[in-house]
């Protein structure tokens, strides 16, 4: 119940974003979880803090695993929709399994009124529970 009321929380803070995310330099940035190089755009993640720090990641699973440990205080979460050239707060993202993800997380950002698409608490509960990647 604890964890489901955090994520409630979590993402009513993150609908209240700004204007949008900032810039990624790609193949230049790294992840701020596995510190690997954000190369791929179709499934970079953002992460904007209350205090306006910008926090990048290079797979959906690793800022969700990065909120999980952490619990940084967020005023927005943005995710690269990997099927279009845009952004999806957390407010309105979904996500799909993805055979081939940067750190192998397998969840693909979408519209979150995609068939067969998980919601933001239901990825941010399955990385949760999963085993940590190699970092």
């Amino acid at each position: 119940m604890r964890e489901a009321l955090c994520m409630l929380l979590l993402v009513v803070a993150c609908t209240r974003g700004g204007s949008g995310p900032m810039p990624i330099a790609y193949d230049k940035e790294s992840c701020a979880y596995c510190h690997m190089l954000i190369g791929d755009p179709r499934f970079a993640a953002q992460l904007v803090t209350e205090d306006s720090g910008v926090v990048n990641f290079d797979d959906p699973g690793c800022l969700l695993r990065f909120v999980a440990e952490q619990h940084p205080r967020a005023r927005a979460i943005w995710f690269r929709d990997s099927q279009r050239d845009r952004w999806l707060s957390a407010a309105e993202v979904g996500f799909v399994r993805a055979t081939s993800t940067p750190m192998g997380w397998g969840l693909a950002a979408v519209d979150g009124h995609t068939p067969g698409a998980i919601t933001f608490e239901q990825a941010s509960a399955q990385v949760a529970q999963a085993p940590t990647v190699m970092r």
